[in-house]
């Protein structure tokens, strides 16, 4: 036998000993989903990124409902189109360019660009600012400014027939506190406090900076107002966070406040126009057609995944996931923000003491009757996989599905697969 004939030789043998592995994995995989309570339904794919290798799949053309993993894409196109280091912002401005003199001649601005994170430290460093600056009295009004963003505060506004039981605060450009404040309450004989929604996010937020400039010793001749910021206004102060900053925290936390504010960020900024959920899903739709990751019965309405309307199929995520995995400029900011098995964010108490732990980063989703995890995943022999395991079901919790998809994780983890042994 030639050399040459040796080698195919070897490498038929390899390939058939590879895919018996699989075959055996799969049987495994398959009794896990067949022993599923009757009305459930799985997709689920697994693939190594690098040569291609699809390791196990199951229905995975079908649209199904997303829950959080729909966090997947919000980020993913924000952080391709805008960039890591994007600026989310929240401006301070005002009409007058000298406040060395101790007064503010006119109004007072505070702009929002989609900068979920400012809290009330923020505000009052802002007040500071003014102060610091000179100036001591401000002759005009207090403006909140959100029009960066359309004023469909509630979901249900811009998503018919919307039937979400979550009660998000209100998703605008200008944000404070995450548009909450702490309401004081009696309840049996006892002062208790609990955070509500605001109902006038741009009001409420021009409402408490006038509140602390006065606690720091300035007077404000004018009242709070919702406005418009003029193009010639002076910038006083900027507060920001950096886009890969808030992509962690709404991956790992799965914040759905902060992600539809992100949502709406993306169409703003990515279009030019005011920023509302068309111009978000148009924008995210359009990026998956452009790069062959778009697939027919897919539809992404919001940003956190509230949403039931929210469909893609598991060969979509997995193909977003390998086109991000593919991509060194951008794969390891995405990594990064996902959570890790066993360690934090959503999957902090899953998969620990197993094979998968510190091995896979993902994202989980939970709707009611759903569930869904997606993400990397390094095998006990060092391959890198890509896994997705959407459910939907009828029967029994969650709880019981999320054990079935971490069996199905640990299953990989520790699956003794290499294609170049």
């Amino acid at each position: 036998m030639t050399t040459l004939a040796r080698s195919l030789a070897l490498a038929l043998l390899a390939a058939i000993v590879c895919r018996a592995q699989h075959e055996a994995l799969a049987e495994r995989i398959d009794e896990k989903l067949d022993d599923l309570p009757r009305g459930s339904h799985a997709a689920v794919l697994v693939v190594n990124p690098l040569i291609s290798d699809t390791l196990y799949q199951r229905n995975i053309h079908e649209p199904m409902i997303l829950a959080s993993n729909t966090k997947l894409f919000t980020t993913a196109v924000a952080l391709y189109l805008l960039g890591p280091d994007y600026p989310l912002s929240t401006k301070l401005l005002c009409d007058d360019d000298n406040l060395r003199d101790g007064v503010l001649d006119g109004n007072l601005y505070v702009k929002g660009y989609g900068n979920s994170a400012f809290d009330s430290d923020d505000l009052d460093r802002f007040a500071q600012t003014v102060l610091d600056s000179g100036a001591t009295l401000i002759t005009g009004d207090v403006i909140g400014d959100d029009l960066y963003f359309d004023s469909e505060y509630i979901r249900r506004d811009w998503i018919e027939d919307e039937q979400t039981s979550v009660d998000l605060p209100p998703v605008s450009a200008l944000s404070l506190d995450k548009n909450q404040t702490l309401k004081e309450y009696r309840y049996r004989r006892r002062l208790r406090r609990k955070w509500v929604n605001i109902s006038n996010p741009p009001l409420f937020f021009a409402e408490r900076l006038r509140d602390s400039l006065v606690a720091k010793g300035a007077t404000v001749q004018g009242e709070p107002h919702r406005g418009f910021t003029p193009p010639n206004a002076v910038e006083i102060a900027d507060a920001s966070i950096p886009l890969k900053e808030l992509v962690k925290i709404v991956n790992k936390r799965s914040d759905n406040f902060r992600a539809e504010v992100l949502f709406k960020t993306l169409g703003a900024a990515a279009t030019g126009d005011q920023g509302n959920a068309m111009n978000s899903s148009q924008t995210i739709h359009k990026f998956l057609k452009d790069n062959g990751i778009y697939k027919d019965g897919a539809k992404l309405v919001d940003g956190s995944g509230l949403s039931r309307y929210n469909y893609a199929s598991a060969d979509q995520i997995v193909a977003l996931l390998t086109f991000l995995y593919l991509d060194v400029r951008m794969f390891d900011v995405y990594y990064s923000s996902l959570s890790v098995a066993g360690v934090d964010g959503t999957l902090s108490g899953r998969m620990q003491g197993a094979s998968a732990e510190f091995n896979f980063r993902g994202k989980t989703g939970t709707l009611n009757g759903v569930s869904t995890v997606s993400g990397y995943l390094v095998t006990s022999r060092g391959e890198e996989l890509i896994v997705s395991v959407l459910m939907s079901f009828n029967r029994r919790g969650a709880g019981h599905y999320r054990a079935v998809q971490d069996e199905i994780i640990e299953m990989l983890a520790s699956y003794d697969y290499s294609p170049y042994d």
